[in-house]
């Protein structure tokens, strides 16, 4: 069994594309700051999954 089978199924949708032209250069700004925060956090469970990959291969592997 895969480790990503244990995780839950999201759909692939992509969130809805937020209208721009209705944000000021505050809210523009704030809103790049949030997204920036996402892909970090993102980018913190890739690295996460990748360690718990990377040990259970190792544990796993065939000599």
């Amino acid at each position: 069994m895969d480790l990503d089978d244990l995780e839950p199924r999201h759909s692939k949708k992509k969130a809805a594309p937020v209208n721009l032209q209705l944000m000021d250069i505050a809210e523009l700004e704030d809103y790049i700051a949030e997204l920036r925060a996402e892909i970090e956090r993102a980018e913190a469970m890739i690295g996460s999954k990748k360690a718990v990959r990377s040990g259970a291969d190792a544990l796993f592997k065939k000599n």
